[in-house]
């Protein structure tokens, strides 16, 4: 009923017939309340799948060229949220990929193809996308040189598989938009992420230091979405911790661990049956659930499938595997159906930094004593020097374990979440030229100098990699001389200017990768 026919009747005569006549009206002004909802927002929630191509394929993350895809872990997704305004007002749409990041061009595609779809509803300024950080996922879709040298190239398949992926989770979230409430919800976690520089944060003043407990950020902020009908129908959160829980010498497509919690919290979202939500997550209550497989979009939905296809083939044994159950077939493929909206969960990135997930601290592989303090070597080689994740020496199990004390902490936010957001939706979005940045800073007698930043560029220390990915060759962490042999190697490429060089200060310039422009542009 409208709400326009539930107002109509305000006065209730006497005698039996207008009784009843009041009695249904009653009860149809209660059913009312569905209608005339006091919600602020319009929510929507989709997703996709972006996996891209799992065979001979360099990884994005990294930058080791011999570290190529051969098979999957686990697919990746893309997870799109949109909140409007009811009645034509503002709306943003927020995009979390299992990728590494994004890139200026696939924003860029994204956009022209929302425009093709929706006019200008959908723009470069109410459309923010973001990357995991997961360092197991295909290369190759960005377009600056410095990021595409290990994969020789552009991947035509990665990138139009991410920017499908995209426009189809935001067309997906589009089309389920409904009424719904936002409540926000935020608390620490202490376990899954550690500082892999500590040194180098000790070189930050005592009065900086002291501002925080922590020498990383611990905290969670969750954000979930309750649909007026339906109940919760996801959340995002934004915790920093790498998505290098997987190792630099790992060949299978991941999300990582962010992308592992983004999977358990869906699943339990499933088997808890939401909307309906009761009760916290705990790892008893984790490890007892069957998860079920990922099922591919490209699966019929469940009404198209008739008894007789799904006798067939739940009666086809796999090799070495078990019968399935037909009905374990209907159960795993998920309804999308507007009566039972898909949960959908992001685990976004945030200041991950110098975050590690490898949370047992930095070893030397040939001795497993710890590693150098200050320079992340062992005998004065960084290449030895590894961080360790919880699971150690099994880097899937580190994955499953940083990722379940995300979602753990996550489960516990989202059921407790109980400050709601209001205000007018808006967005906020400017393009700057870093390398031209006037930055007034404070001098040593108290005074204030204006100075300004510069093209970017790569130092030593940059290819000395991280106790999660160590580089090559002599290069060290906290290196502020460089040496000859490497100065001249860089200098082939592009000789610094004095300019440059006296800006970068006191970091040597390896690359001077902003000021490259060569076949295209190396940086941003």
């Amino acid at each position: 009923m409208e709400a326009s026919s539930c107002l109509r009747y305000q006065v209730c005569g006497f005698g039996l017939s207008w009784i009843w006549l009041c009695l249904l009206l009653l009860h149809l002004l209660q059913n009312c309340s569905l209608v005339l909802s006091d919600s602020p927002y319009l929510v929507g929630m989709g997703s996709y799948d972006i996996t891209g191509p799992a065979a001979d394929v360099n990884m994005m993350g990294y930058a080791n060229a011999e570290q190529v895809t051969s098979g999957i872990h686990f697919r990746l997704k893309s997870r799109a949220f949109i909140v409007a305004e009811p009645d034509d007002g503002k709306r943003v749409v927020f995009v979390n990929l299992d990728a590494c990041m994004a890139s200026q061009l696939v924003n860029i595609k994204v956009l022209e193809r929302l425009k093709a779809r929706y006019g200008d509803l959908y723009n470069e300024n109410n459309v923010a996308i973001s990357g995991i950080h997961t360092h197991a996922g295909p290369g190759g879709y960005l377009q600056y040189v410095v990021y595409i040298i290990t994969s020789l190239g552009f991947v035509r398949q990665s990138f139009d598989v991410i920017v499908d992926g995209i426009e189809q989770s935001i067309v997906e979230a589009h089309n389920n938009l409904r009424p719904g409430k936002i409540y926000v919800n935020k608390g620490d976690l202490l376990d899954a992420g550690v500082n892999r520089s500590p040194s180098g944060y000790l070189n930050n003043p005592a009065e900086e230091r002291s501002k925080y407990r922590y020498n990383v950020d611990k905290e969670m902020t969750l954000v979930k979405f309750v649909d007026d009908e339906f109940g919760p129908v996801g959340s995002f959160n934004w915790f920093a911790t790498h998505g290098t829980s997987m190792s630099r010498t790992n060949s299978l497509i991941s999300g990582d661990n962010k992308g592992a919690a983004a999977r358990f919290m869906e699943d339990w979202a499933e088997q808890n049956g939401l909307p309906k939500q009761t009760g916290h997550a705990n790892s008893d209550d984790f490890g007892s659930l069957h998860l079920p497989r990922r099922v591919s979009t490209i699966i019929p939905e469940p009404d198209e499938i008739t008894d007789d296809l799904m006798q067939l083939a739940s009666s086809y044994k796999a090799s070495g595997g078990r019968i399935l159950a037909s009905s374990n077939i209907t159960r795993r493929i998920r309804n999308t159906q507007k009566n039972n909206a898909k949960f959908v969960s992001a685990f976004c990135q945030s200041n991950c930094g110098d975050v590690s997930p490898n949370v047992l601290g930095a070893f030397c592989i040939d001795t497993n004593l710890p590693c150098d303090f200050n320079h992340s070597t062992c005998n004065g080689k960084n290449e030895l020097c590894y961080g360790r994740g919880p699971g150690y020496p099994n880097e899937f199990e580190s994955t499953r374990i940083i990722g379940n004390r995300q979602f753990l902490k996550a489960a516990d936010l989202f059921n407790s979440a109980s400050e709601e957001l209001q205000g007018k939706v808006d967005y906020r979005h400017t393009y700057l030229d870093f390398s031209q940045l006037e930055v007034s800073v404070s001098t040593s007698t108290g005074g204030q100098q204006v100075v300004k930043t510069c093209p970017a560029a790569m130092g030593f220390s940059f290819a000395a990699g991280t106790t999660d990915g160590p580089g090559a060759f002599d290069f060290k962490q906290g290196d502020d001389k460089g040496n000859p042999f490497w100065r001249l190697v860089g200098g082939i490429l592009k000789k610094p200017g004095k300019e440059q060089v006296e800006c970068q200060a006191p970091k040597p310039i390896l690359l001077d990768t902003g000021e490259m422009k060569e076949p295209y542009d190396w940086a941003p």
